[in-house]
């Protein structure tokens, strides 16, 4: 179903969501990019001919705004990447209550909001693809980021059940899980932790962190007709460091 595809990627002016922009509009889908980084966007939608939304999706109404916008100009979304997320370093006792509110919006309510936007569409074409771009430390547990770790760990019992609850209309929901990348939030995050970037190098088994095109080429198959058999699955990419 790659023709006339329409793929909405969030947090899409930067980081993971700037390569899987990259890697998707290689292959010929529609690309529509949403993030608060006009400038990130522009530039990325003239580079990847793709369509570009700012939108604050902490804002009230901010979900449902950027859906109708969307279904209004191209008829719906059919593949749905929830990559917008946000990290915090912190001992559990000195985190902040707007911390915990923002967190818990942004990287569970946002995207919970967006997939009950987007199913509709999906279950009148019978097809669709939902791939939700957790985190390693929501798979085993980070310490000192325990906001965190919650908010990314609510996508492995969300992929499951809507997994369960869609396969009958052909979609498909799976998690990445993906290690220490090589993003600007990465290397805040080792500023902000107990660790520095080479420390934390020391503790994965291949020694490296993962490229963004890595994530990236893994959406790619997710929501690819040959992979309309893995759904409900979180999948961990982070260089063995699940594992030992």
């Amino acid at each position: 179903m790659k023709k006339k595809c329409n793929v909405l990627i969030t947090g899409s002016s930067k980081g993971i969501g700037a390569a899987v922009a990259k890697i998707l509009s290689q292959e010929g889908y529609n690309i529509i990019l949403t993030g608060r980084d006009e400038a990130g966007l522009k530039l990325l939608s003239e580079k990847y001919n793709a369509q570009y939304y700012v939108q604050d999706l902490l804002q009230e109404g901010g979900c449902d705004d950027l859906i109708k916008n969307i279904t209004a100009r191209f008829g719906g979304i059919n593949v749905l990447i929830n990559n917008a997320g946000e990290y915090i370093w912190s001992p559990v006792e000195k985190t902040d209550e707007k911390d915990i509110e923002r967190l818990v919006e942004l990287n569970t309510v946002v995207p919970y909001r967006l997939i009950k936007l987007c199913v509709p569409f999906m279950k009148e074409n019978s097809w669709g693809r939902i791939v939700n771009i957790g985190s390693i430390s929501g798979s085993v547990g980070e310490a000192n980021a325990s906001l965190y770790s919650m908010t990314k760990s609510a996508f492995s019992g969300l992929s499951k059940s809507l997994a369960l609850e869609l396969a009958e209309n052909g979609i498909t929901v799976n998690t990445i899980n993906p290690g220490w990348v090589e993003t600007e939030l990465a290397k805040n995050a080792c500023i902000e932790g107990d660790f520095s970037e080479e420390e934390n190098i020391e503790m994965i088994p291949q020694r490296r962190f993962i490229e963004p095109e890595e994530v990236a080429n893994l959406v790619k198959y997710l929501i690819s007709d040959e992979a309309k058999g893995l759904t409900g699955q979180s999948i961990n990419l982070c260089a063995g460091l699940s594992v030992g």
